[in-house]
Order: C-alpha cells, then sequence, then structure tokens
C-alpha cells in the first residue's frame, strides 16, 4: 500500500498471508548481492521476528502452498540465498538475546523459570550453568513469583512467574544494561 510504512507492511503482510502477529519484529538486513536469484534482480529487505507459535494458528494464504513450523536445527531445504538468511537471523537473535530480555516474549504470561532456562539453551545453542543463570536473572528482580505452580512430573511443583516489564523499562531508563553470558 502506497500510504503504508515498511514495518507496518511486514507486520500485516506476516497476518494477513500466515496469521502470525510478531511478540518482537526487527528489520535485519537487507539483501541485494548481484547474483542471489537466477531469475533475476532482486532486493530483499529481511526482518527478525519472534512468535510464541502456540498463540498462532498457522496457514498459508495467497503467496504460499503450505506454512509450518520448524525447529531451527531441522529445516528442510530453502531456495537461493535464504540459508544465508536464515543463518544472519539467528545469529543476530543469539546475540541479542544475551543483552535485552527479547525472550520473555515467547513464554507463556505465567511459566516456570525451567521455561526460561530452556529457552535462553535452545536460542543459544548450548548448555548454561542453571545455578549461575537463575542467581543473574533473579538478582536483576525482573521476575515476579505467583501464587500458581505448575505440577509435572514426580517432583516438586515449581513456582510460576511472570515478566515485570515495568521493572525492566524502569531500569533501562536509569541505564541498566541485561547481560546474560
Amino acid at each position: 500500500m502506497d500510504d503504508e510504512n515498511l514495518d507496518d507492511a511486514v507486520k500485516r503482510e506476516l497476518h494477513e498471508e500466515a496469521g502470525i502477529k510478531p511478540d518482537f519484529l526487527e528489520q535485519l538486513y537487507t539483501f541485494g548481492n548481484v547474483g542471489r536469484d537466477p531469475r533475476n534482480r532482486v532486493v530483499s529487505v529481511a526482518y527478525l521476528g519472534l512468535v510464541n507459535p502456540s498463540y498462532h494458528e498457522l496457514f498459508a494464504d495467497s503467496d504460499a502452498d503450505d506454512a509450518q513450523w520448524f525447529s531451527v536445527n531441522q529445516l528442510p531445504l530453502v531456495a537461493f540465498d535464504h540459508k544465508n538468511i536464515i543463518d544472519i537471523a539467528l545469529k543476530r537473535l543469539r546475540t541479542k538475546i544475551q543483552y535485552q530480555p527479547i525472550g520473555f516474549n515467547l513464554l507463556n504470561e505465567e511459566f516456570p523459570f525451567s521455561d526460561l532456562e530452556n529457552l535462553y539453551k535452545t536460542i543459544v545453542g548450548q548448555e548454561i550453568d542453571r545455578r549461575n543463570f537463575r542467581k543473574k536473572i533473579m538478582s536483576y528482580g525482573l521476575l515476579n513469583e505467583t501464587n500458581n505452580v505448575k505440577k509435572e512430573g514426580s517432583g516438586r511443583p515449581g513456582k510460576l512467574f511472570t515478566f515485570n516489564q515495568e521493572k525492566y523499562k524502569e531500569l533501562e531508563e536509569q541505564g541498566f544494561y541485561f547481560e546474560i553470558k
């Protein structure tokens, strides 16, 4: 649409064509190497978006035959330089999640701490020191413990937490730097 900025167009297209409303969205990179598509000259503005798939009913509309979720470790073959685009997006995500709490967007509103640990472990692609991770996250005061618990398996029920967005904004205004390594 002629009166629509690029960010709004991306959000609209994602919603119209696949049923997705990203919880986090930012422009990733502009890809324009000559020959990246053998059919003709193509310049692509790529975006990095985060969505919790459990909140979306994925569908394929007019521009696609099918739409599916894939594990980043089990992606199908993709056309042209799209694997490179995915690799750049994953590298950006792995870097960004260590200094900005964007991972909280992928969790349920209430979540056990183990879900947060598993999210970070999955995104960074390696094991994390569970004790140090918990200590660091809790030291920021960004989690609110709820009165609810999640009972799974034979162990003791896990307490549920919520992310305190207001506290994060307050700390960020004071020059706070969220750092997880």
